[in-house]
């Protein structure tokens, strides 16, 4: 399915107030996890005990409390976002999420809605899966085997009442981020423009190509031709990996590039014969030195 009109001029709007004003001028600078770009969590629930992904030689599983569940969907890019751009900003491992939960949903860009599929159950209920997760990481190749162990957060209180959104709770919320994780994202983070996840926040598949795609370009010096068969390793494990399977995640990617490519126009990426053809571009965000 196409963006439809209204879809479109909303992105193409968004797209034009992000191209006239720097994402730093704007205090729309954010960061993303290098780690969860370069392999990414589910699009959708899924009742797998470990959710596996493979960029190249770099491998990744999330695990997670099977009483709780993997994180998926939207939710926690727009959290991962947050917990990496406050990390990035403060320097500090323990974050404050907010005096009440619709002060936490505004600053993800969120309206709070209730009811059994609002979305003040699904940030509660993504949340605890994101902080609960494990993350491996490795790299194996004929040259190295090296990777590393981390979870998001090393201890959590969450004081929100969704009775009454607004009434400040006794306590701060408050999230200690993970040693290992936390100089994972300071390191290296990738430099996002809150703006663009906010205009494509409603495709989980879109955040990932965009954040990936900032990534890639800031430092592509030649013109690159992935393989659909790797993109679906990376992006796609929730497809089938048969001839339909593959059919289907090319048609998928491509529709969720074209959203991508309104809010960040100067990425040069096109289909080409057996993959995605990237070729040097603009990154939408600098690179922090």
């Amino acid at each position: 399915m196409s963006l439809n009109d209204k879809n479109l001029d909303r992105l193409i709007n968004e797209a034009l107030a992000i191209e006239a004003e720097e994402a730093r001028e704007a205090g729309a600078l954010g960061f993303m996890a290098r780690i969860l770009v370069q392999a990414t969590m589910p699009h959708k629930k899924t009742e797998k005990a470990v959710f596996q992904r493979q960029n190249g030689d770099f491998n990744l599983s999330i695990t997670s409390h099977p009483k709780i569940g993997l994180p998926y969907g939207t939710i926690p890019r727009l959290l991962l976002a947050w917990l990496t751009t406050e990390a990035v900003r403060t320097g500090e491992r323990e974050l404050i999420l907010g005096e009440s939960m619709s002060e936490f949903m505004r600053q993800l860009g969120l309206v709070p809605t209730g009811g059994r599929w609002g979305s003040i159950i699904r940030l509660k209920e993504q949340t605890k899966r994101l902080f609960m997760a494990n993350v491996q990481c490795f790299v194996d190749n004929s040259e190295q085997f090296s990777g590393k162990n981390l979870r998001v957060a090393d201890g959590y209180h969450l004081w929100w009442e969704p009775i009454s959104l607004d009434q400040k709770a006794l306590w701060q919320s408050t999230v200690l981020l993970d040693q290992a994780f936390f100089e994972e994202v300071i390191d290296r983070p990738v430099p996002i423009d809150m703006r663009a996840l906010q205009a494509i926040k409603q495709s989980p598949m879109a955040l990932d190509i965009y954040a990936w795609l900032t990534y890639r370009m800031s430092y592509l010096k030649h013109h690159t031709e992935i393989p659909w068969e790797a993109l679906q390793m990376q992006f796609g494990a929730d497809y089938a990996h048969d001839g339909q399977g593959k059919r289907d995640f090319k048609k998928n990617f491509l529709k969720h590039l074209k959203k991508v490519h309104v809010v960040y126009p100067d990425a040069n990426v096109s289909e080409g014969g057996y993959g995605l053809v990237l070729k040097p571009s603009k990154t939408h965000v600098k690179r922090i030195k």
